[in-house]
């Protein structure tokens, strides 16, 4: 399945809160899209675990086989495959300059990647998939339309609170990453551990 580009709202409906997503608000009705007022059913142990995979995969604009790749990367690392896992999706360049706030969502925050506005350690890194490692030094390209778009960004940041490691400089318009991300601050409510029991069968 390819990454979403459909209406936004009707995913924070469904699935809740995606910081990453979007920065408007559901209108707060009794049933989730596509109920037509009827009674929503209690859900089985499987469609619990999908819903908790399909946040992480739309707040962070994965597709379904970038989803799988990360889980088995994440299988292979010594610790919790659910923090792991939550962990590298967090230090993704796209994430990270969503985070210091030089954008104000993940997908906008991907297209300056992809634009060629962001720099790491001063070159200029076109894969926002691209994993920040402590100590990577975070900048904008210093050509004035860079600057002016990413400024203007920086004013309404996607999240108010800058996450500890990650240090931001406003009037530079750069930051560094000065740690591995620690699970308190994700900020995408999900439970992970179901997320790895969903993915338990494919192997």
């Amino acid at each position: 399945m390819s990454r979403y580009r459909g209406p936004r709202v009707r995913i924070i409906r469904r699935l809740g809160e995606l910081p990453g997503l979007t920065r408007k608000a559901a209108r707060k009705r009794s049933n989730p899209p596509g109920q037509h007022g009827q009674a929503p059913r209690k859900p089985s142990e499987y469609a619990k675990r999908l819903e908790e995979k399909q946040k992480l995969r739309f707040n962070y604009g994965l597709s379904e086989r970038q989803l799988l790749r990360y889980v088995r990367k994440a299988r292979r690392v010594k610790g919790s495959t659910g923090q792991v896992l939550l962990q590298l999706l967090e230090m993704r360049l796209d994430n990270t300059v969503f985070r210091l706030g030089m954008a104000p969502t993940i997908p906008a925050a991907r297209q300056l990647v992809g634009h060629g506005h962001i720099q790491v350690n001063g070159s200029t890194v076109y894969s926002p998939s691209y994993e920040c490692r402590p100590g990577d030094q975070i900048s904008v390209k210093p050509q004035d339309a860079s600057r002016k778009l990413v400024a203007a960004y920086a004013e309404y940041p996607g999240l108010a609170t800058l996450p500890t490691h990650l240090e931001f400089d406003k009037g530079k318009l750069a930051g560094k990453v000065t740690a591995v991300v620690e699970r308190q601050c994700v900020a995408l409510q999900v439970n992970e551990l179901m997320i790895v029991e969903f993915y338990s069968r494919k192997g």
